[in-house]
């Protein structure tokens, strides 16, 4: 019978793990406790006092900053933080919290779960791959396009927040990053390895895929050669680019036909490296991939030409120019997270629900007269209003605000619709993620019905819009929704 073995954590804490190894991972030996609410992670090699400082100040200081202030609570979700430290028999071990149900696996793979995969970790591995996706996961697993917009903002607002602490991740990468693509949640784990600039150098360079380029250019180079770059916020920020390009499009932005070298080892870090080209860069086609090597499961994603990155919209397509050809080679050029994450929030504003409810299910409006769902070909039938966004600046006067909203049975209004100097983030009170209208279609008509937005007014017919009421959405109509300081006014376009 397998023994418990009981502990005390170096805060004085009782802690409990059953003595059987579940998980071996590249450092670290992982154990269950009695009631698998946590584990306890052992360290296989001897920490340096160095690296016993940096997981004391990850457990305690930056723990602390995180989760012990107000709106500490919201970042449980995101985090898979380390609560506590052991040490037995001369290693040093972790107490971390077991991952959220939603991060397991409910149906796994196709066929009865032939890779026997249900129950297991979501890693990000199976939802960046076209191969994988298409190959074994099963339906119920993949989510939507939409979740996967919601999935990267998730995980946009985590790096922000680590950025914002001072603190860098140093390996973010699919194996460390879990998703769960039914619901559009994510979580960052394997905290202990958080590099500190200044403080705390990185452990590891990072996972290939995700490894900036100037880090591969340099790995040669010993670690306090000052020419040496090592991971941190700016090598974060290529890696939290990737990751968000795979997600959404199922492929690697810089693997692509390109041959470097006949020897795999130095075209691998000449490829991703000091010769690193987007595969879709709109002047330099040298790396274009070369659709006639693909296979019947890596298509039709693999293939840029029959996907482009623009399908993700005006906002995100700006972003990844940014991060793949001005930034590539130039790390302080790279798109920060908070940028991903305010470009996330008004592109998921610009969705559509494909009314062939392909696969993908919704898509980025594509800001033409006939708009169509790029997964699948569909055409959007009927009149289509767009809602371009304005705001206070002072007294009755509003400016563009570079936000639209796209309607849809069922669309919402949130006050972050109504106001501008609201942002849906951490700090977002339960009052705040209540919506305050929504948008119906009816006889094929579209109206705006108010349930919360006692200023709420039609402009052009100059008449109130009370509570419980509605306003039909036609070209040229403008409604204000709110007098307060930084209210929106919203004017309507119709496509078709």
């Amino acid at each position: 019978m397998t023994s418990v073995v009981k502990l005390t954590t170096l805060d004085g804490k009782s802690v409990e793990y059953v003595d059987e190894m579940i998980a071996q991972g590249g450092m670290k030996d992982v154990y269950f406790s009695p009631d698998r609410s946590y584990v306890v992670a052992f360290f296989r090699d001897a920490l340096d006092p160095q690296g016993k400082e940096r997981l004391r100040s990850i457990v305690g200081t930056y723990r602390d900053g995180l989760f012990n202030q107000a709106g500490g609570d919201y970042w449980k979700d995101l985090f898979c933080w380390p609560v506590s430290l052991v040490e037995k028999d001369g290693r040093m071990g972790v107490v971390t919290p077991v991952y959220r149900p939603h991060f397991f696996f409910a149906h796994g793979s196709v066929n009865g779960d032939m890779l026997g995969i249900k129950g297991k970790e979501k890693e990000g591995k199976w939802f960046a791959s076209a191969s994988n996706r298409s190959k074994f996961l099963a339906p119920e697993e993949k989510g939507s396009w939409l979740t996967h917009l919601q999935m990267c903002l998730s995980i946009s607002r985590a790096v922000r927040r680590l950025h914002a602490a001072g603190l860098a991740h140093s390996d973010l990468s699919y194996k460390n990053v879990l998703v769960d693509p039914t619901s559009g949640r994510a979580c960052i784990i394997d905290i202990d390895g958080l590099v500190v600039p200044g403080k705390f150098p990185p452990d590891v360079v990072g996972t290939p895929d995700f490894i900036a380029p100037e880090v591969i250019s340099t790995q040669h180079l010993a670690k306090n050669d000052p020419k040496r770059k090592l991971p941190s916020a700016e090598t974060d920020r290529h890696a939290l680019a990737v990751l968000i390009y795979m997600y959404l499009f199922y492929r690697h932005p810089l693997r692509g036909g390109k041959v470097h070298d006949l020897d795999p080892t130095k075209d691998e870090e000449m490829q991703m490296g000091s010769k690193a080209l987007f595969v879709e860069h709109p002047s330099d086609a040298g790396n274009r991939v070369k659709a006639a090597q693909l296979n019947k499961a890596q298509l039709p994603w693999c293939d840029p030409a029959r996907l482009p990155y623009t399908i993700s919209g005006p906002l995100l397509s700006d972003l990844f120019r940014k991060a793949f050809i001005d930034g590539l080679h130039a790390p302080q050029n790279r798109p920060t997270a908070d940028e991903w994450e305010r470009a996330l929030i008004r592109t998921i504003d610009l969705v559509q629900p494909c009314s062939n409810r392909c696969e993908m299910g919704w898509y980025v409006f594509d800001n033409t007269s006939k708009p169509k769902c790029p997964h699948c070909g569909t055409p959007y039938q009927g009149k289509l209003p767009i809602l371009n966004l304005y705001s206070s600046r002072q007294k009755d006067s509003y400016r563009p605000d570079n936000h639209r909203v796209m309607v849809w049975d069922g669309q919402s209004l949130f006050p972050w619709h109504m106001n501008r100097n609201f942002i849906p983030n951490e700090n977002t009170t339960p009052a705040q993620r209540r919506r305050v209208g929504y948008f119906q279609r009816h006889a094929g008509e579209w109206h705006l019905v108010n349930e919360a937005m006692p200023d709420m007014r039609d402009l052009v017919a100059k008449r109130d819009v009370a509570i419980g009421g509605n306003v039909k959405l036609v070209e040229g109509a403008q409604i204000l929704l709110s007098r307060a300081e930084g209210g929106r006014l919203i004017q309507v376009q119709m496509s078709n």
